[in-house]
């Protein structure tokens, strides 16, 4: 019995069922929750894996898949492709995930692609992202901006294996495990809605603090910022863990982190017109290296130089940093938001701030496909 009712929920979610599972697949995202150059192991109850073929394979309570030569192996067996779902989530790794789990070979190693609704994927980022402990208009603004961006990403890589990265390289997602009633409450309360700009959905980038001031995204990515995201003043995550930072790092550890031996000394280039420096001036045994702020911080890591908003002095061979901020700085400043909504402000007010000139839409199910 317990194996029926595992086959009929797994036929539902591999959208074998006509009606309700085709209006559902358009609002279907598509996030890479893992990697592996060994072995991914799945878990769940009454887990059942669709081959490429179309043919189910009923799946014991754990299942480790390894890599081959441009295919999976189960118990041997090659598969091209398993899509594996199950009466409740599906753990990866010891992580739960709702929806279905797509393992793919990829290289020499795994891919899996978590595909699942986008409004229960938006549960699982609010407390990836911040916190659900936040005042409810805070989440609020981060249900909608979470939203937007990862409609924006669904339509500019529709024709691709998947829509997003669960990392900060697009937005954290740490799958079902996250979820709690004020996240769900902060998503279903907004259902659908994102950020327009000409009625067009908007890049809705974020970060943690902006230090006072977000900044112009043509300072960061090149080119022409849209209207919306040319940077205001943000006096209101100075309360913030991360409004200011410090750093010691020996110049030894910049030497291996940026390949450049005999590095001596560190100076601030010019700074953009919302203060963040444009450029570092490193001086190596081979004479002067001038490095964009943007490719140093994230070549020596995004989390250990927090911002390119920071002053530096070299004293015995180690450079000590001193900076504000925490993030690229373009669009909503999340402990900013925090702070505006104890202060009372609705989320549709914050997000006007942070994004001006937009307007809040609720979108059509099929919207962004």
């Amino acid at each position: 019995m317990h194996k029926l009712v595992s086959l009929i929920i797994a036929v539902m979610a591999f959208g074998l069922v006509t009606v309700p599972a085709m209006a559902l697949e358009r609002d279907l995202i598509r996030v890479a929750v893992g990697r592996s150059t060994g072995s991914v192991t799945l878990q769940g109850d009454g887990m059942l894996a669709l081959r490429e073929s179309g043919t189910a394979l009923v799946l014991p309570p754990s299942a480790t898949i390894v890599p081959g030569h441009g295919h999976l192996l189960l118990d041997g067996a090659p598969y091209r492709r398993l899509r594996v779902t199950a009466a409740g989530p599906v753990r990866l790794n010891g992580t739960s995930y709702r929806g279905v789990l797509e393992v793919l070979p990829q290289g020499n190693g795994i891919l899996v692609v978590d595909e699942l609704p986008l409004e229960e994927y938006l549960v699982g980022v609010i407390n990836s992202e911040i916190s659900s402990t936040w005042p409810m208009e805070a989440i609020k603004a981060q249900a909608v901006i979470a939203r937007t961006y990862a409609v924006a990403k669904r339509q500019e890589r529709r024709n691709a294996l998947y829509h997003l990265e669960s990392t900060v390289m697009d937005q954290a997602y740490d799958g079902s495990d996250q979820e709690d009633s004020r996240a769900a409450r902060a998503v279903h309360e907004t259902v659908g809605q994102v950020l327009t700009y000409h009625g067009a959905v908007i890049q809705a980038y974020y970060h943690a603090s902006c230090g006072g001031k977000t900044e112009d995204a043509a300072n960061v990515w090149g080119g022409v910022s849209p209207p919306y995201l040319k940077g205001v003043d943000c006096q209101y995550c100075a309360k913030s863990p991360a409004s200011r930072w410090e750093l010691s790092m020996p110049l030894s550890k910049l030497e291996t982190a940026l390949r450049l031996p005999g590095i001596t000394d560190i100076r601030e280039g010019p700074r953009n017109n919302r203060g963040r420096l444009k450029t570092v001036i490193l001086t190596t045994a081979r004479g002067a290296v001038t490095m964009l702020a943007t490719r140093f911080r994230m070549t020596v890591g995004s989390t250990v130089i927090r911002s390119t908003n920071f002053t530096v002095r070299v004293i015995g061979g180690v450079a000590l940093f001193s900076g504000l901020g925490y993030g690229h700085g373009v669009g909503l400043c999340q402990w900013g938001a925090k702070q505006r909504a104890l202060a009372g402000f609705s989320y549709s007010e914050i997000l006007s701030y942070y994004y001006p000139g937009t307007e809040l839409r609720t979108l059509p199910a099929d919207a962004g496909r």
